[in-house]
């Protein structure tokens, strides 16, 4: 689990071709992770991977095809945003978030609004009817509030320090964003639908 309060950026600097999906490297920069071992999670863009390999500031991790299919950015090189899973009495600052990406969103506008930015967004039909407003939602790892629905397309606001601290200040339209909706309303929806 995660809460969707990005602690670092990190860059992935190489990606191997595999059977079946890719193994990528990531650069941490000055991001402290002598606590990582083989094995542990780390959200990278809001989707959770397992640490294959560890060498100086580098973690390594391989990604099926499937992965590669439900998420986006994860299969070339670039900026990604980075959080380490949750341990017992953590804070939780963001919202519950299981770091399982639901679906490939697209930008369609990422403009300033006077002192924060607004960015609006399309959400896969599938998953229109689990975004609210008011309620929350996962941009590329970043835990966000709703302001706005209308079927599959919503609006969230962004500081400026969200905007210096992840990836999402580097947004432009058109570009595709790894979504992940609210596992409270998942849940809902799943026992609602049995009835």
């Amino acid at each position: 689990m995660f809460t969707g309060i990005v602690e670092a950026l990190g860059r992935i600097e190489a990606v191997e071709p595999l059977h079946d999906g890719v193994r990528i490297t990531v650069n941490v920069g000055d991001w402290p992770i002598e606590d990582l071992a083989i094995g542990d999670s780390v959200a990278h863009n809001g989707a959770c991977l397992t640490v294959v390999a560890k060498a100086g500031r580098t973690l390594s991790y391989e990604l099926s095809a499937e992965t590669l299919r439900c998420t986006t950015g994860l299969d070339r090189l670039g900026p990604v945003n980075l959080e380490q899973a949750l341990r017992f009495g953590d804070r939780l600052g963001g919202h519950l978030v299981s770091g399982h990406v639901d679906g490939v969103g697209r930008v369609l506008e990422f403009r300033q609004v006077a002192e924060s930015w607004l960015l609006r967004l399309e959400a896969p039909q599938e998953l229109a009817k689990f975004i609210a407003r008011k309620g929350s939602i996962t941009v590329n790892g970043v835990s966000l509030t709703v302001n706005q629905v209308e079927g599959p397309r919503f609006a969230v606001n962004l500081i400026p320090h969200t905007c210096a601290v992840t990836t999402l200040g580097q947004l432009r339209a058109g570009d595709a964003v790894n979504l992940e909706v609210d596992l409270l309303a998942r849940y809902l929806e799943r026992l609602v639908g049995e009835r």
